[in-house]
Parts: C-alpha cells; structure tokens; sequence
C-alpha cells in the first residue's frame, strides 16, 4: 500500500499538469462547440446561448467544410504514401552497405524537420514563383513554359503535398533507419542461401520486421497530416479558388477571422472523430497484415 501511494504521490505533478494543460481545454472546447460563443458573448457572456447541437448540424451543410474536408483527405491520400515511400526508402539507402558518411546524410535528411515552418514555406514561395523561381527557371530550360504553381487551382495542392513530405519525411526516415539496424544480419544471411532475391528479401525480412515501426509512422503521420494548416496559411491563404482550404484552415478562420467560437469547436471535435476513426482502421488493418506475414 505505501509503493502504491509513493507511485500516486510521484505521479501526481504530471497528473495535474495533463488535468489543467490537457483535459479541462479539452472538456471547456467540447462545452463551447454546444454553444453560440461568439465575439459577441465574448463582450459579455450573458450574450452567451447553448444551442447543443445546431453548430455541428450546420457545418455539415455548409459547402465550404466539405470542400475543406476533401482537400484536406486529398492531402493525406497523397502526401502520406509520398512520405512514407520516401522515408523507407531514403533509410534503405543509408542502411545500405555501400552507403558512405552516414551521420553527414542522416543530419542533411532530417535538418527539414527542426527547420520552423513558416520560415522554410516562405523560401518555398520563392522557388514555386511564376516569374523568377527556381523551378519555373530550371523547367524553362528544357523548353517547358512557366506554371503558377500557387495560384492554379490544379497545381496549388500538389505544390503544399511537395513542401510537406519534403519537410516531414525525415523524422520518419530516422525512426525506420533505426529499426533497420536492429533487424539481425542472420535472417538476411539464411534468406541469401536459400536462393531469396533482393525483393525476396525486402518482402519476407525487411518489412515483417518493420511492421510495427511502420504502423507506428504510418499513424503518427496520418494525424499530422490531417492538420493541414501553417503550409496553406503561409504559402496560399487557402486559395486559389479554395483549392487548399484545409479543416484546420477553416477551423481558424471560424475562431479567429469571424469569431464563431462556437464553430470552430465544433471543427476541432469532427476533425478529433475522423483521425479516431481513420486510426482505427489502420490499427485494424496492421493486426490483419500482421496475421498474413
């Protein structure tokens, strides 16, 4: 009974700390999505009425959320794939045997991830710009006419999917990197005499090995993904045409361009449910392909 109270008593300062930081603004937002808080209740909070349910009733009739949502599912369709393919295969290569100056790559690879957001989309700007960036300069060298690559509506996404994997696939390369290193060199050597190919290889050791870390990355990713906001917020304002307004974009300019308070709590708890649900399913679909290994 005394190590069990110990254990409370040591845990107690980060128990508090989760209750003040994390539960009680978790449980005060699921209180205001049931109401009309606005910039008017903020004045005075008699202004202040509860409406249950109405906020979430009319998100999803409004146009602009569900245009939101699909841009946002379009972003984590394609960037999260992008991202992960990208992330094993750049820690294959530094695996590799022939791989040299590995902590000089392994650095260079992940410095996008501790970069500040803001400040690397702004340099992206530059390199995506019509006249005079990068891109276009290098395309107009092959003959290739200039693209407006932030202000086409069919170019404006791909271009923020671009910017992110680049920006986030590092830290996923690093977690698979080291997961790689503890696969045992045995398994590889057993599955080479008995005549296994390299893809053989890949399919039969290397992936069964890293399927936890890659249900863990491919989770953590999923839920980063779907909020989507400093990369349209900086780069495109959510536009053109609305093409990169994401859930969490729209969720910001409900609180805090039109002060509906109320609204915007009710986004952050459907985008809550949705990366619940979408975990589910990956957490369901990796002990499926974990049984057929």
């Amino acid at each position: 009974m005394k190590r069990r109270n110990a254990g409370w008593f040591f845990a107690a300062p980060a128990l508090v700390v989760i209750a003040v930081f994390f539960v009680a603004p978790v449980v005060a937002g699921f209180a205001m999505s049931l109401t009309d808080f606005d910039i008017y209740a903020l004045a005075d909070i008699r202004n202040l009425r509860v409406v249950y349910l109405r906020n979430y009733i009319e998100l999803l009739q409004r146009p602009l959320f569900w245009k939101a949502l699909g841009n946002t599912l379009y972003f984590v369709g394609v960037g999260v794939p992008l991202s992960l393919a990208l992330s094993l295969g750049a820690a294959l290569l530094l695996h590799s045997p022939l791989a040299r100056f590995q902590p000089f790559f392994r650095t260079a690879l992940f410095a996008p991830v501790v970069t500040t957001v803001v400040a690397v989309a702004v340099i992206w700007r530059y390199l995506f710009a019509t006249r005079n960036g990068f891109l276009n300069y290098a395309l107009g060298g092959l003959g290739i006419p200039p693209i407006d690559w932030l202000g086409d509506p069919h170019f404006a996404m791909p271009a923020i999917i671009v910017f992110a994997v680049w920006k986030n696939f590092g830290y996923n390369m690093i977690i698979l990197f080291a997961g790689l290193q503890n696969i045992p060199r045995d398994l590889y050597e057993s599955a080479r005499i008995d005549g296994a190919s390299a893809f053989a290889r890949f399919r039969y050791v290397t992936l069964p090995m890293l399927s936890p870390l890659l249900t863990i990355v491919g989770i953590l990713t999923v839920a980063g993904y779907f909020q989507l906001f400093a990369e349209p917020y900086v780069m495109t304002q959510g536009g053109p045409l609305q093409s990169t307004v994401s859930v969490l974009y729209f969720m910001y300019e409900e609180g805090f361009k039109w002060w509906n308070l109320g609204n915007a709590s009710a986004v952050a708890f459907l985008l809550f449910l949705l990366i619940f649900a979408v975990t589910l399913v990956q957490m369901r679909q990796a002990r499926r392909a974990g049984a057929t290994w």
